[in-house]
């Protein structure tokens, strides 16, 4: 039994270093101009260009995930790259310290009112947004409280685009199921108006029980 488990946890250490290298060889390509992005994907704001800071560590997925977990910030709405990254800064500070002590933010995107996708923990790296569903879920954060108004269409657009645009890169599955923070804790997140136009996108789905 002790060596089929320790023969496991090889496999699997393995199985994340052809993950990461695979990866690697991706970005290298993207950043080389010999691979572009699908013409869905949106302009992700990099964790550099919101000034956010660097993980006490990393750990990887593997992909396609199959659910993708809506939450809000309940923040007040931001309209600017500059009121957005400030927000998502003093997120991800309350996450690193005592008592959560995520050892970076939570989420893996999030996306501001101004329309833009800012990255959290990113694609194909283990959040810490929903216990029991971090290891094999997305999760994206819109910044505001959307209790009693819903978010800007753009903020929307943008969130629509960053799943589609996962769909196409292969970290999503084609038949991914989308659920609100609500329906797997204890929370009102993400807020009854977000919630709402959720319950109306394509891979909306109610959990198994």
């Amino acid at each position: 039994m002790l060596a089929s488990a320790l023969k496991t946890k090889k496999m699997l250490k393995a199985l994340n270093v052809l993950i990461t290298y695979r990866l690697l060889c991706v970005f290298d390509s993207v950043i080389a101009g010999e691979a572009k992005l699908p013409e869905i994907c949106p302009n992700i704001l990099t964790r550099e260009q919101w000034g956010g800071r660097a993980p006490e560590f990393i750990n990887y997925t593997i992909f396609p995930i199959d659910y993708v977990i809506i939450h809000h910030t309940v923040t007040p709405l931001c309209a600017t790259k500059e009121s957005c990254s400030r927000q998502i800064r003093s997120i991800q500070n309350y996450q690193m310290q005592a008592p959560l002590n995520f050892g970076d933010i939570g989420y893996n995107f999030l996306i501001g009112g101004d329309g833009k996708v800012y990255e959290g923990r990113g694609w194909h790296k283990e959040g810490a947004h929903t216990r029991g569903y971090n290891k094999n879920s997305i999760g994206i954060a819109f910044i505001g409280t959307f209790t009693d108004v819903a978010p800007p269409l753009e903020q929307l657009q943008a969130a629509k685009d960053l799943l589609e645009c996962g769909v196409k890169l292969g970290e999503l599955s084609e038949n991914y199921k989308l659920y609100g923070a609500r329906q797997v804790k204890a929370t009102e997140s993400p807020g009854v108006k977000l919630f709402k136009k959720i319950m109306k996108w394509p891979h909306f789905a109610e959990p198994e029980k």
